[in-house]
């Protein structure tokens, strides 16, 4: 999918751009499939309750099959969808039994494509799913369970996909995208191919418009603040943090390259090998 990068008709627009995709459906969402949902980021009773987080504009929520528990039915792709609540693109797929539902879009697929969800071994083609112990070593997978029945929970943002590795024991090793490896349990359920529109990671927004129209309020630097107001704060003009060892949060805790989960946490065990740090380029 080409990305559209918009003319610097303004300041705003310069080095603006957008992923743009022919096959995505302009047509409005299938009404019985989406509802709406309150906001809970902003202000309450007039305090803020989450920091940089408020307004936005206004989003029918998809309900989003992460289940696909209609095993050995045929599931014909009949739209590729836009949806503001994620990153990636979604389908509308049609049952056989005349049932639709919306699913999560892996990459390469079209309109007219069918996917299909089983328990056990099936075809091995983008789109379909399975459990992961009949998955081939080597492939890409998306939407993985980490528990038999209860859907999808990890890689399932844009462009994401997990490595299998191993299987062994009852457990599939896989590879995650921060280059964790760990084990999951091998009848959950998990989907061939990596998630749609990989391109997502290399928009860029142009203008802080785009950032409020996604609910995200502007955030300032600590040390553009007063003392009283954040350990960074005081001094005058771009003054360093001080005698700080290193950089915290405005309530005075560590923050940046902090370890945050917990060190006794019962799905430790899971765990191969942990994610490594990415150096900045």
């Amino acid at each position: 999918m080409p990305i559209k990068l918009y003319k610097p008709t303004t300041s705003s627009r310069r080095k603006a751009s957008v992923v743009f995709s022919p096959s995505i459906s302009r047509k409005r969402p299938e009404r019985r499939l989406i509802e709406t949902r309150k906001k809970k980021a902003g202000r309450s009773q007039g305090k803020i309750t989450c920091r940089h987080k408020g307004g936005g504009a206004k989003r029918y929520w998809r309900k989003i099959d992460f289940k696909q528990d209609k095993f050995d039915i045929p599931a014909k792709i009949v739209s590729l969808e836009y949806d503001p609540n994620r990153s990636a693109w979604i389908a509308l797929v049609y049952y056989k039994d005349g049932e639709k539902r919306y699913i999560l879009a892996t990459n390469g697929l079209k309109v007219g494509d069918e996917v299909m969800s089983s328990k056990s071994k099936i075809e091995i083609k983008t789109g379909n799913r399975m459990p992961l112990k009949y998955i081939p070593t080597g492939m890409l997978v998306s939407n993985i369970e980490l528990f038999s029945g209860q859907g999808g929970k990890i890689v399932r943002s844009a462009g994401s996909s997990a490595q299998v590795l191993a299987c062994e024991g009852g457990y599939v090793h896989l590879k995650m995208p921060s280059r964790e490896v760990r084990k999951v349990l091998e009848m959950s359920l998990a989907t061939l191919g990596r998630v749609s529109k990989p391109e997502h990671r290399t928009v860029r927004l142009g203008k802080a418009g785009r950032f409020r129209h996604k609910g995200r309020r502007p955030s300032v630097r600590g040390k553009a603040m007063n003392a009283v107001d954040h350990p960074h704060g005081g001094g005058e003009g771009h003054s360093p943090i001080g005698l700080l060892r290193g950089p915290r949060t405005p309530w005075g805790k560590h923050a940046f390259g902090v370890k945050t989960r917990k060190k006794k946490k019962w799905s430790n065990k899971f765990i191969i090998k942990r994610r490594t740090k990415r150096r900045r380029k």
